[in-house]
């Protein structure tokens, strides 16, 4: 497998992915600007739509979206038990998470990096994220994770996004569970491993 991504970008949540699950994979860095990857190829003849994550399989088939991802991933290492059985109800949850954090979260926070958005606008995507990870923090009380002991495809997407947090400068002061959830996943061997092979973090 191939997963092409952008150091720090959501493809962090998918390369987390693969190494809990312990499955091979090469990882290609896109430069999302030029729309280039590091070789000088056309990161569109790979992935039409121009973003990251992309993941293409052994078989030569390409998946896109970050949420579709994680899962297919998860469902390739079934007992490393990265998201539950499909068509079971906590499989549902998962999904339900998933989305979540897509819809309501990243896409809150994805414009701040925009430098032509006004502080104005900011202003107004920065609450609405906090009120996101307000409710999140509601949801962690006495949990470890997401859907409470075990760690799976969602908590590393949510870390991702505290991660941009934390570079936007968010006060998650008070969201006492949230913060804790944090560490509890930084902490983890396999997500410190991503942050490494991405150039986020010292060996």
């Amino acid at each position: 497998m191939k997963l092409y991504y952008a150091p720090g970008a959501c493809s962090l949540s998918p390369h987390i992915a693969l190494l809990e699950a312990g499955l091979p994979y090469d990882l290609v860095k896109v430069d999302l600007r030029a729309k280039k990857l590091e070789n000088g190829d056309d990161f569109l003849k790979v992935n039409a739509k121009g973003q990251v994550p992309a993941l293409v399989l052994d078989s030569g088939e390409l998946i896109t979206e970050g949420p579709v991802i994680v899962q297919r991933i998860a469902d390739q290492a079934p007992a490393k038990n990265l998201a539950p059985s499909r068509d079971s109800a906590e499989r549902y949850k998962l999904q339900e998470w998933l989305t979540y954090i897509n819809s309501e979260i990243h896409k809150n926070i994805g414009p701040l990096f925009n430098p032509a958005l006004s502080d104005e606008a900011k202003g107004v995507f920065k609450d609405r994220a906090m009120g996101k990870f307000k409710y999140v923090d509601s949801k962690l009380a006495g949990q470890d994770y997401l859907m409470g002991k075990q760690f799976n495809v969602a908590d590393g997407y949510l870390f991702v996004m505290l991660r941009w947090a934390e570079s936007m400068k968010f006060d998650l002061s008070g969201l006492n569970n949230l913060l804790a959830y944090k560490d509890r996943v930084a902490a983890r061997p396999k997500v410190n491993e991503a942050l490494v092979k991405e150039g986020l973090k010292a060996a």
